[in-house]
């Protein structure tokens, strides 16, 4: 429904401000330009995502990969003491627990739509242990809240919108994405954890978090006394070695295995494949609305009033170009996708607006979308405290995005 009044107020709006300009400013040129814009936009819609077609495909198939080989199983078993703490309602062995790594995994993998339907079977799992079929568990918030809060390695889908945009190097928003997601995470995991006096000071927790704060103080010393033009150098390298060696792992887990790798590729490419293609008719729906919103200088009235709030309080405002993106995030992943294509398209892929728009569009994911699908999925229709954490980790996801972005390009 969120979506319906978007979409429905998009044109509507963009509608009006079109008729004011020509009945009260005499500009011809007003319904003529949001018209082209709409057969723009739906036309870079369709490019862009046909153009995700192969990264989908390509990641899908891996993850087959290592779900045939039992991969991900044996990572799963791995973060089980961690997995068990976090979710103390699920019985130890429970297939919940396995598909609740699979789903963080694909989230982490970049892999967005690859990653509902293991989330759905997830909440179906869990429904199984709700006395209150009606009311969300501790387990299903805790799980939904760390989905939406998106954390990310391998932003796949943001580099393979950025490739198509023609990105000099799509991949450096590797390590910004990494550790804005990583922001937003961990406030969700605190305050969830608040909620459900869960004790983060337990061996489990810790070992987790001083691993997560060691990697991280790594990662800033080697880049440490470096300029721009050297971090950008040293987060492609470091992105690339990620990537291979995700890849290389895969495989070689499903030929030791004595997989058949190949055909376990291809099964899951297909429905890489068929993710790509569904996304068409949505992409193209939103990027028509913001075509005609963005024509008829609606949004640059928005812009321009938060710009002059801003600059009034003594900031600079060069984020403002990109807060479509963070304020249609929450809402909808489509909406907030069209306005981050639109934001490259504007301003250049490598511009300062077009790297915080990809990372904002990473920084978090689809909250009420997500509460909406995986609630609605089982019948839950009492939230609780759910929307309250996700929406308090979306915010800080947000504000670190911004800052991230301002210290690798501002």
């Amino acid at each position: 429904m969120a979506l319906n009044y978007i979409w429905i107020g998009l044109f509507v709006i963009g509608a009006l401000v079109g008729v004011v300009r020509l009945v009260f400013m005499g500009d011809a040129e007003a319904l003529p330009e949001m018209m082209d814009s709409t057969f723009e936009m739906s036309k870079m819609g369709f490019e862009m995502t046909l153009g995700l077609t192969g990264t989908l495909t390509l990641w899908m198939g891996i993850l087959k990969i290592g779900e045939d080989s039992g991969l991900v199983n044996r990572l799963a078993r791995a973060l089980t003491p961690v997995l068990t703490k976090l979710f103390p309602e699920i019985p130890k062995g429970h297939p919940a627990l396995g598909s609740i790594f699979m789903n963080i995994s694909a989230n982490m993998l970049g892999l967005d739509n690859a990653a509902t339907p293991v989330g759905l079977k997830a909440m179906q799992e869990l429904q199984t242990l709700n006395p209150k079929k009606d009311t969300a568990t501790n387990a299903m918030i805790m799980f939904l809240v760390l989905n939406t809060s998106g954390l990310t390695i391998i932003p796949v889908s943001i580099m393979a919108y950025r490739a198509k945009a023609g990105s000099a190097d799509p991949t450096d928003v590797f390590i910004p994405l990494l550790l804005t997601t990583l922001c937003s995470t961990l406030v969700g995991l605190l305050v969830v954890s608040l909620y459900q006096r869960i004790n983060l000071f337990k061996r489990a927790f810790l070992v987790m978090f001083a691993v997560v704060a060691a990697l991280v103080g790594a990662l800033f010393w080697a880049m440490s006394g470096m300029d721009n033009t050297h971090v950008q150098s040293f987060c492609r390298l470091l992105t690339s070695c990620l990537i291979i060696g995700a890849i290389i792992t895969f495989i070689v887990s499903g030929w030791r295995k004595k997989l058949n790798v190949y055909d376990s590729f291809i099964q899951g490419a297909k429905g890489g494949f068929d993710v790509a293609i569904s996304l068409i008719p949505y992409c193209v729906a939103i990027l028509a609305a913001i075509g005609v919103f963005k024509a008829s200088g609606a949004l640059g009235l928005i812009q321009d009033g938060l710009t002059y709030v801003v600059e009034a309080c003594g900031m600079n405002s060069d984020f403002v170009a990109a807060v479509p993106v963070a304020l249609m995030k929450p809402l909808n992943g489509s909406g907030a996708r069209g306005m981050m294509l639109e934001c490259m398209a504007t301003y250049g892929p490598d511009s300062f607006v077009g790297h915080l728009a990809g990372v904002l569009q990473g920084c978090t994911d689809t909250t009420f979308y997500i509460l909406a699908i995986y609630f609605g999925s089982v019948g839950v229709k009492r939230y609780r405290y759910a929307v309250t954490c996700g929406l308090m980790a979306d915010f800080a996801g947000m504000i670190a995005a911004v800052l991230f972005s301002y210290y690798f390009w501002g």
